[in-house]
């Protein structure tokens, strides 16, 4: 009885007509309160609710609205209180005050609910009734990935997928920066788990790897006149560092799918960057090793090697000398022997499997022997204009046959060039130059030629000076 005299003696004080027979109202629904039923109480609410809404009394009509949704609540009558949610927001002219203080009232019920049923169901009515209405869009958002998780525990991810795709949160302009992130990364993940990796890779593009890097700080700015108020993030969001850490998670998982070894190092080398991973030795140490290791998984190209010798230059790397010796051995311009590389690093590939990230995949063993053997290629390349394939084999430890076949390979994928002559079994490695190529060459070997000659005249005269000068003395 109290709590509703003050409410009604605050609205009177705020100068509102009706809040007097709000106030006799509730005085006669106390007084009831021990003989009479649900229904004639709700009754009785329902017509002042009617009263203040046609007057256009917002405070009034959140106010009654909510009582009703109290009184079933507190009577543990889940199917009145979702008839009632129904009702009145179907009601003529219902102002998008109440039905927003409405959603948000019933939504706390939510982990009040007796069983499962009851709580998808009360999840349901509240979902039907913010629908297609911008001023509780936020609110449905939230109701929508309760309702997944709930699909999710009970093993149905397909469905629980199909929900959360239902909401384009990137349009939301209120709800905040950090609940849109982990919204998006929700959906990511659902889709994951049921290897739809095609609609994984579209959302994860909604999310701007650079949004990780702003500074909170300076984003916290007063709103101005006009502006729309972005409303506070759900508790259990995790905060911006935390939202990046699990966003290249994801994405290590989706090209870890592709076997796309260097962007599965980028992912790592980015979790590497967090303040709080490179404080921790027991987080940075399992990852700099799978940073090491994607590394020298990844094919040759302009930013494996940027990678691979930034990376050389890390002073963390000193405290793991195994795999600063093994990333010294693909920089160093010398031919590797697999046989002795897998036997001192066997033991190390296979103790992935107990560190963070887990094993490296099927195919690792396997493509990390084709990355030795394309380093020696290359390797090759470098002292040799011509080698015949039986010496190539012979320094690549191959057969002929799978010598010209990695030959072949690298070339098609442009990482080397390269002209093999079958018939007489021999290898070129120089690049064809056109009449432009050679003329200018030519241009730039006679000018050298022309700036020694004059060296000499001049060295030839200044001695001949220094002579002339020495006889006249």
């Amino acid at each position: 009885m109290h709590r509703y005299h003050k409410t009604c003696t605050n609205l009177i004080d705020e100068g509102n007509d009706l809040a007097e027979d709000y106030f006799y109202y509730w005085f006669a629904i106390s007084l009831e309160e021990n003989t009479g039923n649900l229904d004639a109480r709700i009754e009785q609410l329902l017509n002042v609710e009617k009263q203040m809404r046609l007057a256009g009394d917002v405070a009034g009509t959140k106010k009654a609205a909510t009582d009703i949704l109290q009184l079933c609540f507190e009577a543990r009558a889940w199917k009145t209180l979702n008839d009632q949610i129904v009702v009145l927001s179907k009601r003529r002219g219902q102002l998008k005050q109440a039905v927003t203080a409405m959603v948000q009232q019933a939504m706390q019920y939510i982990d009040e609910t007796p069983d499962l049923e009851t709580r998808i169901e009360l999840i349901k009515t509240l979902n039907s009734v913010s629908a297609g209405k911008i001023y509780v869009e936020i609110e449905r958002a939230r109701l929508i990935k309760k309702l997944a998780k709930i699909k999710e525990q009970q093993g149905l991810i397909a469905e629980a997928a199909d929900l959360m795709q239902e909401v384009a949160v990137e349009t939301f302009g209120a709800m905040a920066k950090t609940e849109k992130i982990a919204f998006i990364l929700e959906q990511v993940r659902l889709c994951l788990d049921r290897q739809d990796y095609v609609r994984a890779q579209i959302l994860s593009r909604k999310i701007s790897p650079r949004v990780f890097d702003a500074d909170a700080s300076k984003e916290k700015k007063k709103p101005k006149e006009g502006d729309n108020v972005v409303e506070e993030p759900a508790a259990d969001i995790p905060s911006l560092l935390e939202l990046k850490r699990i966003y290249y998670e994801l994405m290590i998982r989706y090209y870890s799918h592709n076997n796309d070894y260097l962007e599965i190092c980028r992912c790592y080398k980015a979790i590497y960057e967090i303040p709080s991973v490179k404080e921790n030795p027991d987080q940075w140490i399992p990852i700099l090793r799978k940073i090491c290791w994607y590394l020298v998984l990844a094919p040759h190209d302009p930013m494996q090697s940027s990678l691979l010798n930034s990376t050389l230059e890390d002073k963390n790397l000193s405290e793991i000398p195994h795999f600063k010796l093994l990333l010294k051995q693909l920089v160093t311009m010398e031919v590797i022997q697999w046989t002795n590389l897998w036997d001192t690093y066997k033991k190390e590939f296979e103790n992935e499997k107990e560190m963070l990230g887990g094993y490296l995949g099927d195919k690792a063993a396997e493509d990390l022997r084709e990355r030795i053997i394309e380093h020696n290629i290359l390797v090759v390349s470098k002292y040799y204009a011509r080698i015949t394939l039986k010496r190539l084999a012979e320094l690549l430890c191959l057969t002929v046959q799978e010598a010209e076949k990695h030959l072949s390979d690298m070339v098609v994928s442009k990482a080397l060039v390269a002209k093999i002559d079958r018939p007489m079994g021999i290898v070129c490695f120089q690049t064809a130059k056109d009449s432009n190529d050679i003329l200018n060459s030519w241009a730039s070997n006679l000018e050298k030629l022309l700036d020694l000659v004059e060296k000499s005249c001049h060295q030839i005269h200044k001695e001949t000076m220094v002579h002339k000068a020495a006889l006249k003395v």
